[in-house]
């Protein structure tokens, strides 16, 4: 029976013709690797949202867990970077308990072909992919109350003390926004389409014109947004767990402040959840985190800027054969639409 299409797709699924992986090999590693395992046989889902890293469901009788490989095909250097992932996880929660706690990273690609890292699956919660879902559905002021609760869990981020858990290590902050966009531009070179370069090109050159001194250094989740945030189930007002770190870093948090503005418009589309204007996030998140937060023109520029990045990486992939994920198919046409946007908010007067 097909699903309906007014409904989110479900959580995890069967594992995409494309995405399986040696799950003899991978098992074989886990039991050698993680004390005490049930000993029931792995059973393997996956989560098929996503759409750049692979991301599986393993379970172990009533244990579940969760691996996280990149995609297949040659990915940009410093892209998808498990190690890292790993990295942070394995610390992170102890000053940010929304973190899941990283249990095991392989470097060795004979085992699955790829490093990956396991983490502990957090399943007590929502995700809101599309519209709200249903012990969401109608609660009274909801779109305020997930604006903050996504300001409120950003905010605790950028507030955690990344040296009394052992991350100042984590990355680079001096000159972090212009390796940034410097990095984000040779991805770009790498994977052009010919038609959008010249925009592209241009946009980066505007960018790098008008480059904001940071404020403060902090963790940067580096992609944080709605769908990448758990709620608990009938209250939007507490984000539980934030997932998908591989890209977190050190740096000008306002990144993540740009990086959620970018995707707001998309999350707004869903007239169900009701959430109000950006500026409205930004505003709850300066005066929970303490910062001045100023002009975020430039930092939501930049996010749309690099996203049509990210995207056509993706459709990139696709083309050569590497994604197996027919979602990417139409993804040339959102390139276009970001980097219009990008230029749009340059232009604009908005802050």
């Amino acid at each position: 029976m097909s699903q309906d299409a007014s409904q989110p797709p479900p959580e995890v699924a069967a594992v995409r013709a494309g995405d399986e992986l040696d799950w003899p090999a991978l098992e074989a590693h886990l039991r050698a690797q993680i004390r005490d395992l049930p000993s029931a046989p792995m059973r393997v889902l996956q989560f098929p949202r996503g759409s750049a890293n692979l991301t599986y469901q393993l379970a172990f009788g009533d244990l579940r867990l969760v691996l996280r490989r990149p995609p297949f095909g040659k990915t940009a250097p410093g892209a998808h970077d498990m190690g890292r992932e790993h990295a942070i996880l394995s610390k992170l929660w102890r000053g940010y308990p929304r973190a899941p706690r990283a249990l095991l990273f392989c470097e060795d690609t004979a085992v699955i072909g790829a490093p990956f890292v396991v983490q502990e699956y957090r399943g007590d919660g929502v995700v809101i992919f599309g519209p709200a879902s249903d012990d969401m559905a109608g609660l009274p002021g909801l779109g305020g109350r997930l604006t903050s609760a996504l300001a409120g869990a950003l905010a605790d981020l950028h507030k955690v003390d990344y040296a009394a858990i052992d991350l100042a290590g984590l990355g680079r902050p001096d000159g972090f926004v212009a390796r940034q966009l410097s990095g984000w531009r040779d991805r770009w070179r790498r994977v052009a389409s010919e038609d959008r370069t010249a925009q592209m090109e241009r946009l980066a050159d505007r960018l790098e014109r008008d480059l904001p001194a940071p404020r403060r250094t902090s963790i940067v989740h580096n992609d944080f947004k709605l769908d990448n945030c758990q709620f608990r189930p009938g209250a939007p007002g507490l984000v539980i767990s934030v997932f998908d770190w591989d890209m977190a870093t050190l740096g000008d948090p306002l990144v993540d402040v740009g990086i959620t503005l970018a995707y707001w418009p998309y999350a707004q589309r869903q007239q169900s959840l009701g959430l109000p204007p950006k500026e409205t996030f930004a505003d709850v998140y300066a005066e929970l985190a303490g910062i001045e937060v100023g002009a975020l023109r430039w930092y939501e520029a930049f996010a749309c800027w690099r996203n049509a990045v990210a995207i056509q990486q993706l459709y990139d992939r696709f083309l050569k054969g590497d994604s197996h994920d027919e979602r990417q198919a139409a993804a040339g046409r959102n390139v276009v639409l970001l980097a219009d946007r990008a230029e749009a908010v340059l232009d604009s007067g908005e802050r």
